[in-house]
């Protein structure tokens, strides 16, 4: 049986734990109101995406860590960031203006050439300006049944805080992108993101799967997400058109150029078409790790990369891809051809130059 000591130690203990609960919970800070942390460790921090800025390279991760280098990926620096929400894509559409997005809805920009950075949007504002939006466009369409669920939609999105992560970003210039994420969200911007527009009806996504990348090749724009999903721009509809595919595991990059696209994800599978998406094959891959980032090279040859650290490569055309052999395989998320075309890769171990054939 407790003794009362006992008991009164209990009591002791759980009353410090509350008043140190509570001091913990009077200093917490939203990750969308505290700046990222400078630390001499960020480059070798995990990091989810890169580009080109000019002869910069800008890649960005976790805790809203973002770093450029100036010499070809040999050293790093970190940049000012107002953020320490992680980061999961970033673009550049020229030497000086880029943006990035991560979780909890966030939108930076900067234009400096990714040396310091100021929010734009995040997750808290995300479902009120849905709601302003489809409830402008129910008043002018009255009798336009979708316009009421998007309403619905964006007030669910509200209640629910700032959760709603931003997986790609992609910019054609210095004011037209996009943003897309989870649950089918997907914004337009034609000012530069000073004002952002919902395009959840102009997608072809009923299911509202979520959409994992987005990204030019030749002249066509494309989506891809989960279960298959793959949406491409089609200018006359004025929307995202669903395209049919063989395969209907999810997608995680676009990749290609004039007269030609692959698709590649889960599993190792690549799809590859040359008429515009109309149809496609599947290459033979050989592996059966997902593949998470890809590029074409100086050459114009392609090179995919997996989560497991292998890269495919295919000279020319990329209707034959051919594994090639790594002395120290990590795994990568983004990669980006340097200045000196040189490859860098980043990922959960932080960011690399790579020696390749």
């Amino acid at each position: 049986m407790c003794s009362y000591k006992s008991y009164l130690r209990l009591a002791l203990g759980a009353l410090l734990a509350v008043l140190q609960g509570l001091s913990q919970a009077s200093a917490y800070v939203d990750v969308l109101d505290l700046p990222a942390r400078v630390s001499a460790l960020a480059v070798n921090s995990p990091l989810s995406d890169m580009a080109r800025a000019g002869d910069r390279l800008v890649a960005v991760g976790q805790r809203g860590h973002i770093l450029y280098s100036d010499d070809a990926g040999q050293h790093w620096q970190q940049a000012a960031v107002p953020v320490s929400a992680d980061l999961n894509a970033v673009s550049f559409p020229s030497a000086t203006q880029g943006w990035a997005v991560g979780g909890d809805g966030v939108v930076l920009h900067s234009n400096d050439a990714g040396a310091t950075w100021s929010k734009q949007l995040d997750g808290r504002e995300i479902g009120a300006l849905l709601v302003k939006h489809y409830q402008a466009l129910a008043r002018a369409e009255p009798g336009n049944e979708q316009w009421p669920l998007r309403v619905a939609e964006g007030q669910r999105l509200e209640a629910q805080g700032a959760d709603k992560p931003l997986l790609d970003v992609w910019f054609a210039n210095d004011r037209l992108g996009y943003v897309v994420g989870v649950f089918n969200l997907i914004l337009r911007t034609e000012d530069g993101g000073q004002s952002w527009t919902p395009f959840q009806d102009r997608t072809d996504n009923p299911q509202g799967f979520h959409l994992n990348a987005i990204a030019a090749t030749g002249d066509a724009l494309y989506i891809v997400g989960e279960q298959g999903l793959l949406l491409k721009w089609d200018d006359a509809q004025q929307r995202f058109a669903a395209l049919q595919t063989p395969y209907q595991g999810s997608f995680f990059g676009v990749v290609g150029k004039f007269g030609e696209v692959l698709v590649y994800g889960l599993r190792g599978n690549v799809l590859r078409s040359t008429d515009a998406g109309l149809s496609w094959t599947s290459l033979d891959t050989g592996l059966h790790v997902s593949i998470t980032a890809g590029l074409v090279d100086a050459h114009g040859d392609y090179r995919l990369f997996t989560q497991g650290g292998q890269m495919l490569a295919s000279q020319g055309t990329g209707a034959q891809q051919r594994w090639v052999q790594q002395a120290q395989p990590v795994p990568v998320t983004g990669v980006t051809r340097a200045v000196n075309d040189a490859l860098v890769v980043v990922g959960s171990r932080g960011a690399r130059t790579l020696s390749v054939e």
